[in-house]
């Protein structure tokens, strides 16, 4: 297997790209991740490719961000290089995605998602929805009975609902609210289907409070109904939470 070069950042001072723990792999054709960009990025990659040419194993050095690299942040970064065999599956601070739906909008998100390296389940009941191929962080699955992909989840997954069917779609939102373990659950939709399934899902004995954690209509802006736009509105909404409040563990809310 050929090796790549791990970049962690170990330590960040001050104003800079990216925080402590944040990493990219270097192979001699690809890379993976990044640790901001620039020349901070260009100089991190100059180092990791000299380590792949040399045989060296391991490095750390510290960076400041200022006129000499031709930044302003103002910042330094102290980086680790270390060589591993080959690219992780994904990030080693992914979290779970589960989407369920292959349609314009599931397509798109899947698409940002194999970038973002998180590990995702992808669910839907029709083979031919599905490209071809797939990324490594990506795990297809064909489920005429999706439902019992909810069960399969880790705690603390997230959840995208966005099927071909509003019947499925409240099946699922009923066996996500279930399990209670989730870390967030969105539903793609206008506020009237929102409102209509809460109704039904209060009428099942579902309690205000589990009712309450159920996202819809989903995305951070409204307006744009292109797939894609709604996709990228959707993620940053999961990219928020995530980074505000999905470390805490969630409660098991009853019905």
């Amino acid at each position: 297997m050929p090796c790549v070069v791990e970049i962690e950042v170990l330590a960040a001072e001050g104003s800079t790209p990216r925080e402590a723990g944040t990493r990219m792999w270097v192979g001699a054709q690809e890379v993976r991740g990044t640790i901001g960009g620039g020349n901070l990025e260009y100089t991190a990659l100059k180092v990791a490719r000299e380590m792949l040419l040399s045989g060296e194993q391991r490095r750390e050095r510290r960076i400041a961000l200022g006129d000499s690299l031709g930044q302003c942040c103002g910042g330094a970064v102290t980086l680790r290089f270390s060589v591993r065999d080959g690219f992780p599956a994904a990030d080693a601070a992914a979290f779970d995605l589960v989407l369920f739906g292959a349609g314009h909008v599931g397509k798109e998100v899947a698409r940002i998602v194999e970038r973002l390296l998180w590990r995702l389940t992808w669910v839907d009941g029709r083979p031919e929805m599905f490209p071809p191929a797939v990324a490594g962080n990506v795990r297809v699955v064909i489920e005429e009975e999706p439902a019992w992909m909810v069960d399969e989840a880790p705690a603390g997954a997230y959840f995208l609902v966005m099927t071909h069917s509003h019947a499925l779609d409240l099946e699922l939102v009923a066996r996500v609210l279930e399990r209670g373990d989730f870390a967030w659950l969105g539903l793609i939709g206008s506020e009237t289907k929102a409102a209509k399934f809460k109704a039904r899902l209060r009428a099942r004995g579902f309690a205000e409070s589990s009712l309450a954690r159920l996202v819809s209509p989903i995305g951070l802006f409204k307006g744009g109904k292109h797939p894609a736009a709604v996709a990228v509105s959707a993620l940053a909404q999961v990219l928020q939470h995530a980074s505000s409040a999905a470390a805490a563990p969630a409660n098991v809310h009853d019905r």
